[in-house]
């Protein structure tokens, strides 16, 4: 049986702002409740590695604060530039 999964971040869009790859506890600040949070952050992929500035998608979350991230896919990185 599956448990309850919370999807309420997936598909959110966040910006690194620590370092995020192997074995490492990375950040990433995500919209959230009409504010901005930190979020601990992991690869979704196990290997990726995410340099601090670069926007990433959110794949899963995992409370109470932590995400797994994967890199913006191109068609999204257009209507977030800036």
């Amino acid at each position: 049986m599956h448990r309850n999964v919370d999807r309420s971040l997936t598909g959110k869009i966040g910006r690194v702002t620590g370092l995020i790859g192997p074995g490492t506890i990375g950040e990433v600040m995500l919209p959230v409740r009409g504010g901005t949070s930190a979020f601990h952050a992991h690869p979704f992929d196990k290997t990726s590695v995410y340099p601090v500035g670069e926007k990433v998608l959110v794949i899963y979350f995992e409370a109470p604060q932590t995400v797994y991230v994967d890199e913006l896919p191109d068609i999204l990185k257009s209507d977030t530039a800036g």
